[in-house]
């Protein structure tokens, strides 16, 4: 299977299934496009026919390329044949009871109110409640346990509003580390904080411990404000901005990400990314709202049409910008098309439910933040484990290839099969597909390939 597209200039053809990314010329492209459906002789009559006015194409240098692109099929760089369906379930089957990573939700509660929140401003359909040392300090120790094989174990701090007990975090981050070298572990944190309460201790703690920090700013103040607002319906948007210039400053502007939603309310995010810009922050993400069909902030249509030409705009900017030697990231954009993940980990998908799960205030285990609050997928406690094994089950063959929609999408193996509370929330199963989402993922996947093929080529 192979993707053609234009983008940037450039004329750029995808090989799915090795992976290889080739930047051709128009005659070389076209021919591409041709060669499965039809036969060398009809593909030379066309293109002779299209291309009469240049006199560089010719019979002969047509079959020269004609060649080229038989070579590459030969030496599998071109029209490679799809043989990773009898290894979808392996990496998840052999892994199966191995858990390397934890998001604790040390608050069921916050300190915002914000409209579009999926957690229903931190209490995910329950009672507000905050973790105690004694529940995440169990929660650490099934991690460890439950490890087998792993050195390196992530651990995110979530809600909510974790630093509503950051206490908590401080002491399960001195427990973690007390651990490590008794058990050879290697434990690597994360928080994600909205940025009320950051204060110097907070940061001085941050930046020691903290191998990543996520904030979370929408961009505009007008943007922000709209949504993240207190319970008193102010916005926050004065309130967290020093602060987080402040804490990026202080991490040597590295290691966090700043972390915005857009919505139908600002469909032209890429002036919230120029925004961030401006007060200086360079590792960006901007999301887009995933909520219920009726909700007031849903992207429409309309909205999407939008969206995909900002994505495109953005790429534009960040080749500018590259050029001009003021780079900055794009979490969507970031793509390594010489390494990057495992032929088995591109097939399995997300390791939500098997290596990947989410622990509440009271020690219940779920697939990952997004299923919490909803009882069908509770899988266990942290003391008993994991006792639903069905569930469990469900999430371990949940792979790229059990998607029946994925089967001819040329994106798949960079998507894994996309995640599985988006494809929950849309259509009832974990095995289906948001059909928004992929629209989405697929124009960022064809705009961060043409960004690295730009680099390749020279043109920064």
């Amino acid at each position: 299977m192979i993707h053609c597209y234009k983008l940037g200039g450039l004329n750029i053809v995808l090989d799915i299934c090795s992976g290889s990314i080739h930047v051709v010329d128009e005659v070389v492209y076209d021919m591409i496009e041709m060669y499965e459906q039809k036969s060398q002789e009809q593909i030379k009559e066309e293109l002779l026919v299209k291309y009469a006015d240049r006199e560089d194409v010719t019979p002969e240098e047509l079959d020269e390329c004609f060649s080229a692109i038989e070579e590459l099929k030969a030496a599998g760089k071109l029209f490679t044949p799809d043989t990773f369906a009898p290894i979808a379930n392996d990496l998840k089957q052999k892994t199966a009871g191995v858990v390397k990573a934890l998001c604790l939700h040390v608050a069921h509660t916050c300190n915002l109110n914000c409209e579009y929140c999926f957690a229903s401003q931190g209490k995910y359909q329950g009672e507000r409640a905050v973790m105690s040392f004694e529940v995440g300090k169990q929660a650490l120790d099934f991690l460890i346990e439950n490890s087998t094989g792993r050195t390196n174990l992530e651990v995110d701090f979530f809600g909510g509003e974790p630093l509503m007990n950051f206490d908590v975090v401080k002491e399960l981050v001195a427990y973690a580390r007390s651990r490590e070298k008794e058990c050879r572990k290697n434990f690597r944190f994360t928080l994600t904080t909205n940025g009320i309460l950051v204060d110097d201790d907070v940061i001085e703690f941050s930046n020691r411990e903290m191998s990543n920090v996520v904030l979370s700013l929408d961009g505009r103040k007008e943007v922000h404000d709209r949504y993240r607002v207190d319970y008193a319906g102010n916005g926050s948007w004065e309130k967290i901005v020093p602060k987080f210039q402040k804490f990026v400053e202080a991490r040597g502007n590295k290691n966090y990400y700043m972390r915005g939603t857009f919505t139908h309310a600002n469909p032209d995010f890429l002036n919230d990314i120029q925004q961030m810009l401006d007060l200086g922050f360079t590792e960006l993400s901007m999301e887009p709202v995933v909520c219920a069909e009726d909700d007031p902030s849903r992207l429409t249509k309309e909205d999407l049409a939008i969206v995909m030409d900002q994505y495109e705009k953005l790429a534009e900017l960040m080749h500018e910008r590259r050029k001009a030697g003021k780079p900055f990231t794009f979490y969507h954009y970031m793509i390594d098309l010489k390494g990057g993940p495992c032929i088995y980990k591109r097939v399995s998908g997300c390791g939500s439910g098997t290596e990947y799960m989410a622990v509440t205030p009271w020690g219940d285990l779920y697939p990952c933040h997004q299923f919490v609050g909803d009882e069908k997928f509770l899988l266990g406690n942290i003391w008993d484990g994991v006792k639903n094994h069905e569930i469990q089950q469900e999430f371990a063959s949940c792979n790229v290839y059990a998607r029946p929609e994925c089967h001819d999408c040329w994106a798949k193996l960079y998507c894994s099969g996309g995640c599985a509370a988006n494809a929950y929330h849309a259509t009832g199963s974990i095995r289906g597909i948001y059909k928004d989402g992929c629209e989405l993922f697929r124009k960022r996947m064809e705009c961060a390939i043409m960004l690295e093929a730009l680099k390749a080529v020279g043109n920064d």
